[in-house]
This record gives C-alpha cells, structure tokens and sequence, in this order.
C-alpha cells in the first residue's frame, strides 16, 4: 500500500497565482505552451505526479504521487543571452538555500544538481523558447521529498526524508524556493552573473575537488575544480568548462 502523504495546500498557493495540477506528463512542457500563449513571467505550474519529467540528455522519470516537489517557472529575462547559463545555477542556490533554511544540509554539484550526503536529491533543467512576446526561459526543479529508497530513480539520488528521517512540509519548501529564486533573479537581473557568484560558490561543493569531466568523443578531463568564472563555467586544471559540454563530472578516485 502507497504511504500517506499530505497533499499540496492548493488553496494556499492559489493565493501565490500558482496552480496545482494532480497529474501531468512535464511542468515544463505544460509551462512552455503559456509561454507560448503569453502567459507572463513568474507563471509557476507545480504538480502532484510528474509521469514523463525530463532532465539533461534526454532523461525521463515518474515520481510518485505526493512524494515531491515538481514545478516549473516561467522567466522572461531581459539579460542578454550570453548570462542565460546562469539560470538553472541560480535556481540550485534558491533550492539548496532553502533546503538548509530548513535544518537540510544540502549542497551543489556543479552545474546544478542539489545534493544531501553527496547524493542527489534535486535536478534543474532550464530551456530556452522563443514566444510571440520575446524569448522565454522555463525552469523545472524536481526534488525528492518523501520517497522510500525503492521509489528512487537511480542507486545514487535520495530524498528528503530518506536522508535525514524527517521533510519540511512540502508546501512552505515551495514559497521558500520560489521566494529564494526571485531574489537571486532579481540580483543577476541587475547585475549578471556576478552578482549570483559568491552564493554558488560557497554552496557549490565541486570547487575544490579533483574531478573527471567525461566530455563528447571519449574525452576526460582530469584535475582540480578550483573556480566557476563568470558566465558559471566549471574551471578545472586551469580550462573552462560549459554545462552543455559535458557529459558529466565525477570526483576522481
């Protein structure tokens, strides 16, 4: 038998403007079609069952009924494109800041996987789109909250609760994230990435370790994380390093 969980306050977050779905395919994708519609920025779309979320590399997973957060936000960002890269990064400080707020202690894994114990408990995938009314960005966040070890997609993700025997209700986390999300946007709004810098780097535990970056065409990258410059490149063994190059980055042995 499925474990009780609490549902979404969903008369709470209406007074935010953000609707609950109870079950959808992507909030991205259900995002991306306002955007296309001209919905305005900071339209935010949570559901309570993804079944066909969607990560880096063309990933897909269903996350079980209650046990997340899975929400999508619309941006329309009037930075130039160059800084767009800063997006998902940014959206990694907001859910790890929030996630430590409330006696988490989370971290981030360059670019933008939030970990608890060195495991993954969020993923953030952010895509451009182009809408009638200008260029768009969709960010989705999915973090695992309540899920059971055997509800988890992978061996090396957890959640919440998993790790560490308790969760915050999950719609106080939600407030708290998008609260966090729009004070960092405003800030790189303002002043680009480095005005988000120093916060990514202080949560980002990837800086400072000896790493491997398995890059397209068999390439390895090996040497020490020892920076994120300011358009959030990893810069490792002095060389820097762009998220949509990489297949993934490990700690070397």
């Amino acid at each position: 038998m499925a474990p009780a969980r609490p549902p979404l306050d969903s008369t709470r977050l209406a007074e935010h403007g953000i609707g609950v779905l109870p079950a959808t395919g992507s909030t991205n994708a259900v995002v991306a079609d306002l955007a296309r519609d001209g919905a305005p920025g900071w339209t935010v779309v949570v559901t309570e069952h993804q079944t066909a979320g969607r990560g880096r590399l063309d990933r897909t997973w269903d996350t079980p009924d209650r046990a997340a957060l899975t929400f999508s936000t619309l941006l329309r960002p009037s930075v130039a494109g160059g800084e767009w890269p800063w997006l998902p990064l940014l959206a990694g400080v907001a859910v790890a800041g929030a996630l430590r707020e409330a006696g988490v202690p989370a971290t981030l894994k360059w670019p933008n996987d939030v970990l608890i114990g060195g495991r993954k408990t969020a993923g953030i995938l952010a895509e451009r789109l182009e809408t009638p009314t200008g260029p768009a960005a969709v960010v989705g966040i999915g973090l695992n909250v309540h899920q059971r070890v055997d509800e988890l997609p992978v061996p090396t993700a957890t959640s919440v609760e998993h790790a560490t025997g308790a969760a915050p209700d999950r719609t106080d986390l939600l407030l708290d994230i998008l609260s966090r999300l729009r004070r960092q946007y405003d800030a790189w709004s303002v002043g680009g990435g480095a005005a988000v810098r120093p916060a990514y780097v202080a949560a980002c535990e990837t800086i400072g370790q000896d790493v491997r970056v398995a890059l397209p065409g068999d390439e390895d990258l090996t040497g020490p994380a020892t920076d994120v410059d300011q358009v959030g490149r990893l810069v490792v063994a002095g060389r820097p390093i762009a998220a949509g190059d990489v297949v993934h980055v490990r700690p070397t042995e």
